[in-house]
């Protein structure tokens, strides 16, 4: 099954805004991280039940890749991969879908 990709308005938020953070102290690091972020995002159509299911939720639907300290969760939605949002493993998934 060939699966599209869609971010939510929140995940492409969270996304720039960790970017921007990152940059505050190195550009280049920051440069590394969107582009490891975006090869796992392109990665996820190709074996999207390889993420693992968010623990506090318990939703087949709704999973995680991990990079670094931060999480990148994602919904299957039939033939559509959204991206829901792209945090620090520190904070709450409660506070941020």
């Amino acid at each position: 099954m060939a699966y599209g990709i869609i971010w939510s308005p929140k995940a492409a938020s969270h996304f720039e805004s960790i970017c921007d953070y990152i940059s505050r102290d190195s550009k280049y690091y920051a440069a590394v991280f969107a582009k490891r972020i975006l090869l796992i995002v392109k990665s996820i159509p190709e074996f999207p039940l390889s993420g693992r299911v968010v623990p506090e939720f318990n939703d087949e639907s709704l999973r995680e890749k991990i990079y670094e300290n931060y999480r990148l969760v994602y919904r299957i939605k039939g033939d559509i991969i959204e991206i829901v949002a792209i945090c620090h493993g520190a904070r709450l998934l409660e506070n941020i879908l």
